[in-house]
């Protein structure tokens, strides 16, 4: 087994760190304060080739693997979750969903301005009485022969306001349940499609969420993606490879905290000399880095499943589970070692602690991961 990036892995890695520190970090304090999405930032991001770091390079994206990628959520991670949630959704939900399922006309007509940044992507799961039990839709598109006629309320929606384009899960059939789900692409403007509240958030705030809310939207026929039925298995398919993404974002919080922690460890004194040289610093730092590299060795691993063309639902639900619990661990002790500083918002590690927490909730619960690895411990 080789467990060293390549050259190109790293100059993708540094890349991304660059970006971080000299883009994200500066104005991160005041975007999470003022609740401000980096519209900057996710345009740079863009012309890296961020976010469309794994599309082909005859959609307009970078061609790169899933290791890449993860690379970068981690980097960006470690400064701006807000900034590296907008770029996971349009990664590894939207254009991953349209390159792998959707037709030639649907790759032309979206998924290039979506792989090159210059359109922003929202996925559109969750209701509010349809969270973790995906299946129980209560958003519906009914056929109407040239088109279908989409209503229903769609929430915690990221990019909500910053998107063009949204993958809406709808039921088409009820008495078929599950099999009676589709996906459709719906685009921002359409008669009928309001976005209306933002969600004043714990943490990643100054990633815009929000309330979606469809009426009487006409959607063409040619915007259904699959064969008809084919929405929860596409919704369920596609989130596999999105808990990835999750799971390299709470890997940078993670990382993120520790690296804050240790260095100001060297530079805080207390009884006359620094404070990583008394020994109840110490545990805390070798703790969290252990917990931080076992996270990553996870996170990397999903990764490679992926890259190798190998089943990820496993790995993947493993890798987000613990590398959120540990991003949540740890930003918690980084914030104990910066004592009241680390209270304050100058010292960033109060903002990842908050911003930690979200990664145990969204593209499935901690609780949700535990019943995937569950069932594959226990079938027959």
């Amino acid at each position: 087994m080789n467990f060293e990036l390549s050259e190109e892995h790293l100059a993708v890695k540094d890349a991304a760190r660059d970006f971080a520190v000299n883009e994200c970090k500066p104005g991160v304090i005041e975007r999470d304060t003022d609740q401000k999405v980096g519209y900057d930032q996710l345009k740079k991001l863009g012309e890296l080739g961020f976010m469309g770091m794994m599309v082909d390079p005859k959609y307009g994206g970078s061609g790169m693997d899933t290791l890449s990628y993860v690379l970068a959520m981690e980097e960006i991670s470690k400064i701006d979750a807000s900034i590296s949630v907008a770029m996971s959704v349009n990664n590894s939900l939207v254009c991953w969903g349209i390159e792998k399922y959707g037709t030639e006309e649907q790759k032309q007509k979206y998924l290039v301005d979506l792989a090159k940044g210059e359109k922003i992507g929202a996925f559109c799961l969750s209701e509010p009485e349809a969270g973790s039990d995906a299946t129980s839709q209560r958003t519906t598109a009914i056929d109407k022969g040239d088109h279908y006629l989409l209503n229903g309320t769609k929430n915690w929606i990221t990019n909500g306001s910053t998107a063009s384009t949204y993958l809406v899960i709808a039921q088409t059939d009820v008495e078929k349940g599950h099999r009676g789900i589709n996906a459709f692409i719906v685009e921002k403007g359409w008669p009928g499609f309001d976005i209306s509240a933002k969600e004043d958030k714990l943490g990643i705030r100054g990633s815009d969420t929000h309330t979606l809310v469809f009426t009487d939207v006409k959607i063409p026929k040619e915007n259904r993606i699959g064969e008809d039925g084919f929405g929860f298995k596409f919704a369920m398919k596609v989130l596999e490879g999105g808990r990835i993404g999750i799971a390299a974002q709470a890997l940078g919080i993670a990382a993120g905290s520790y690296e804050l922690a240790l260095a100001y460890s060297k530079e805080r004194e207390t009884f006359g000399k620094p404070i990583n040289q008394h020994q109840a610093i110490q545990f805390k730092l070798a703790d969290m880095f252990i917990e931080v590299e076992n996270a990553r060795n996870l996170v990397y691993k999903s990764a490679w499943h992926k890259d190798n063309g190998m089943d990820y639902s496993i790995s993947g639900a493993m890798a987000k589970l613990h590398a959120s619990e540990v991003a949540m661990r740890t930003s918690v002790e980084a914030v104990q070692i910066h004592g009241g500083y680390g209270y304050v918002k100058e010292y960033h590690v109060e903002r990842l602690m908050r911003d930690a927490k979200i990664t145990q909730i969204y593209e499935g619960t901690s609780e949700i991961q535990r019943i995937v690895v569950a069932r594959s411990l226990i079938k027959d």
